[in-house]
């Protein structure tokens, strides 16, 4: 299982590479791959009635997702942000602070600067997670660090179901995604071009 994952993780990691559609930072190896579109990718998410509804949105720290958390601030919703590694906890961020900044807001630097920590979790609306690969029936490969299922099972352990969301590129959607009983699933798949609701 570890060996598929990490030949899966390899595979997506090159194919973006040599595609040309892979951004800053690079080389992708060891994380959640940024890509070309993220941006579309944000914007369409922001047109499901999940994130429409939402007042508060967790999500994950990753460059990929940047564009997700800046709208989240634009649109006036508490940003609820993993810190790298989980190694400080969560971070608030509450967009009444951020008017102007969203930008800077919604990079890893700028929410230790906008926002306050906090030690216990709060319930999103909303989960946003970053991907490696993720197939049609919702199971998603993260970057190798178990970091992303635990930020998702954090919250549905303690608050039940929560929708979640993953922006992704076209190529990093798979036709199977190797799993086991601790790995967690999206019920949406946002493409730049396409919604994929799994559910």
């Amino acid at each position: 299982m570890d060996r598929e994952k990490k030949e899966l993780r390899e595979k997506i990691w090159k194919l973006l590479e040599d595609k040309g559609v892979a951004r800053f930072p690079l080389p992708l190896k060891d994380r959640i791959p940024n890509f070309e579109g993220s941006e579309k990718a944000a914007r369409l998410l922001t047109t499901i009635q999940e994130w429409k509804k939402a007042k508060i949105i967790f999500a994950n720290p990753d460059y990929a997702q940047k564009p997700v958390r800046e709208l989240c601030l634009k649109q006036e919703k508490i940003l609820i942000m993993a810190t790298p590694r989980l190694k400080e906890g969560f971070l608030k961020i509450e967009p009444r602070r951020t008017k102007g900044n969203e930008s800077e807001a919604s990079t890893i630097a700028g929410a230790f600067e906008y926002g306050i920590k906090i030690n216990e979790i709060i319930k999103p609306d909303l989960i946003i997670t970053g991907c490696v690969a993720v197939d049609k029936e919702g199971w998603r490969l993260g970057k190798g660090g178990g970091y992303g299922d635990r930020e998702i099972l954090m919250h549905t352990e303690k608050f039940g179901k929560i929708p979640v969301a993953t922006t992704v590129h076209e190529l990093q959607i798979v036709d199977s995604v190797p799993h086991n009983e601790f790995d967690t699933r999206v019920d949406y798949i946002i493409t730049p071009v396409r919604i994929i609701k799994v559910f």
